[in-house]
């Protein structure tokens, strides 16, 4: 998924879906964490990935109703 695409998702769930994503997110962090310490695979790309979400869910989480 593009990020502009991934974005525009990001921005039409609600609260209660945000704070879902982001639970998801930090698993899938340290599973990916995880993995990479055991040498499983090349994760570093994916952790970046996962790490760059998290910030921006958070960053929507925390931005006044109003704002866009």
């Amino acid at each position: 998924m593009k990020r502009k695409d991934q974005l525009e998702n990001l921005r039409e769930m609600d609260a209660e879906g945000l704070k879902d994503q982001a639970d998801a997110l930090k698993e899938s962090l340290f599973r990916l964490k995880f993995r990479k310490t055991l040498g499983v695979g090349d994760t570093l790309k994916d952790i970046r990935r996962e790490k760059k979400t998290l910030a921006r869910v958070y960053t929507l989480m925390n931005q006044p109703k109003g704002d866009s």
